[in-house]
């Protein structure tokens, strides 16, 4: 999202020097997120960069392994195989094969992670992924189901999110327009929690590790 953001250039355009009043201020104007969720993704970001006096972080900073980056992209391939910054439509072409009608509903959204998540676990002998990364991995999908939502009833509009992986814009040649409603941590972390409870295959080691990243962060746990 928050290189959709730079391309629309409501980030710095060269994903450099990204400070806590840019993501307060371009996430709240641009999709409605809640002022608190927006400074605690601001920390998370800024857990990536190596100088601890910082207080801007660059978009590069992000895609240092082990922290926010995470294996099993839904669109971009993983590090082991090569290039992992760019949109890979091959990658893509599999995650939305999982979205077989207009609208993407929490089980399609959750089918099509854990077909990359297993998919990504069963080819690369070099998968793995934090905590962090594993709640970010689920969080992906359910900010898409969010930012994207249609009728308010937690469906996505699926030629709006395509539009926006496979095109790294928002969609708004679509008819797509800032969701009316805020976004919360806690919006956030129930929508995760949809995606989780309805994913079948999830492993009681990948559970354990949405549980320690809740009680490390509990600003992502519910609380707006």
């Amino acid at each position: 999202m928050l290189n959709t953001l730079a391309n629309h250039g409501l980030l710095p355009h060269n994903g450099k020097d990204i400070s806590e009043e840019d993501i307060v201020d371009v996430l709240g104007n641009t999709l409605n997120v809640a002022e608190s969720l927006a400074v605690a993704l601001y920390k998370e970001a800024m857990t990536t960069v190596e100088d601890p006096n910082a207080t801007t972080f660059s978009l590069s900073d992000l895609d240092r392994p082990g922290i926010l980056e995470h294996d099993a992209s839904l669109s971009r391939q993983d590090p082991y195989f090569g290039n992992d910054h760019e949109f890979n439509q091959k990658i893509f072409d599999q995650t939305k094969s999982y979205w077989t009608s207009p609208l993407i509903d929490i089980e399609e959204a959750a089918e099509a992670h854990e077909a990359r998540w297993n998919t990504s676990k069963a080819t690369n002998p070099d998968f793995n992924v934090s905590d962090t990364g594993t709640a970010f991995s689920f969080g992906e999908s359910a900010a898409y189901m969010i930012a994207f939502e249609e009728d308010g009833l937690g469906y996505a509009n699926r030629s709006w999110v395509v539009y926006f992986f496979e095109n790294e814009r928002l969609p708004q040649e679509l008819g797509w327009t800032k969701r009316p409603f805020v976004t919360t941590s806690e919006t956030l972390f129930n929508m995760t929690q949809r995606i989780v409870n309805s994913t079948v295959g999830l492993t009681p080691e990948e559970f354990a590790q949405l549980q320690d990243f809740a009680k490390a962060n509990p600003s992502f746990a519910g609380s707006s």
